[in-house]
């Protein structure tokens, strides 16, 4: 008996089925080509301007290094619910497309002496072809079972590259400064690998609505709500899922690349760290899975939330029970998140938040 899948914030269980034979029928021009009109599209451009900007008044390196992990984890988010929020299918090994792609865009970066952008574009494209392959294997499973495969994923890929040489086995591989050269130096080098994070931050949130006007995310929300359904009206779920498995590894390989470059190393422990996937559903349970504000809102302060207990000299160890009972307490009390409880506050939300 395969789990329920999860809805959309503050959205009845059922909500979408009738609907969706409906609106199956609307051209997909008038569905996806507006969202240059929507609120949250120029939200996006606000906020990322807004990340771009307030470091760079001052040159405020404190600040850059904050704001570039709120933008991390609003793009391991965003993705993230592309599975979870939009299709119902729960990912505990998301984090592998983010260590993967770091791998293989810091080899062709740093080894091989590729251009630091089409590095991460090739690593994305990489890690999504992947992607797709074990999406047509383990997405023939439902529920719990496919849930139970996402960390049979992680930890095979996991012990590939520990034990890959081009990939330095369980040492990992280093930067050296030389290959910061291109771009005008280290100091150089940090500023705009954290424009370019930004840059696929505002990217996953545009994807992510753009998805969610469309009429492939139709059928996405016609698999979320009710999979047998769905196939009746015509969906081909399998190629469907496969296809939002494949996408939603794209822009973390992407960010995977420019963040351990970023950062001058990476090992496997670091890379593929099982607990970042699990905080990436906190985040998405915590923002509104489902919704695209949501997921950037709930990435952004969790993110946030996390970086102040682990430097708390009293709450450092605890910070994982802390997000534990924090998740309790939104299933309990809010299962929409923070954008859900918004919606029963102000219905007309809806109209202008996704």
């Amino acid at each position: 008996m395969s789990a329920q899948p999860p809805t959309e914030a503050g959205a009845p269980a059922r909500e979408n089925v009738p609907r969706a034979s409906h609106r199956a029928s609307v051209p997909l021009a008038s569905r996806s080509g507006g969202i240059l009109l929507h609120p949250v599209f120029w939200l996006t451009l606000v906020f990322a301007g807004l990340m771009i900007a307030v470091p760079l008044h001052g040159n405020n390196v404190a600040l850059r290094e904050d704001l570039i992990l709120v933008a991390v984890a609003v793009i391991l988010a965003s993705n993230l619910n592309l599975m979870i929020g939009y299709t119902g299918y729960v990912n505990f090994g998301h984090i592998v497309f983010y260590g993967l792609g770091g791998y293989i865009g810091l080899y062709l970066a740093t080894v091989r002496h590729w251009n630091l952008i089409l590095a991460a574009l090739t690593a994305g494209v990489s890690v999504s072809l992947l992607a797709l392959g074990f999406g047509v294997g383990i997405l023939r499973l439902r529920g719990a079972y496919f849930a139970l495969a996402t960390i049979g994923v992680l930890v095979a890929v996991n012990s590939f590259v520990a034990n890959f040489d081009p990939f330095g086995r369980s040492e990992g591989m280093y930067v050296s400064f030389d290959a910061y050269a291109p771009l005008g130096g280290p100091m150089r080098a940090l500023w705009i690998t954290y424009f370019l994070v930004i840059a696929v931050m505002a990217l996953s949130m545009i994807l992510s609505l753009w998805i969610k006007k469309s009429k492939f995310g139709l059928g996405l929300f016609a698999i979320r709500e009710d999979e047998n359904a769905a196939v009746v009206l015509g969906i081909n779920a399998r190629v469907f899922k496969a296809i939002i498995y494949s996408v939603s590894a794209f822009l973390p390989a992407v960010a995977g690349t420019l963040m351990f470059y970023k950062n001058g190393m990476i090992d496997p422990s670091i890379a593929f760290e099982y607990m970042l996937s699990l905080e990436g559903i906190v985040m998405l349970m915590l923002g509104g899975q489902g919704t695209v504000v949501g997921a950037a809102l709930g990435g952004g302060l969790y993110e946030r939330l996390r970086s102040y207990l682990l430097t708390s000299p009293r709450l450092s160890n605890f910070h994982l029970v802390i997000a534990g009972g924090m998740l309790l307490l939104v299933v309990l009390f809010a299962p929409g998140g923070l954008i859900g409880w918004l919606y029963r506050l102000i219905p007309r939300a809806r109209k202008v938040i996704e």
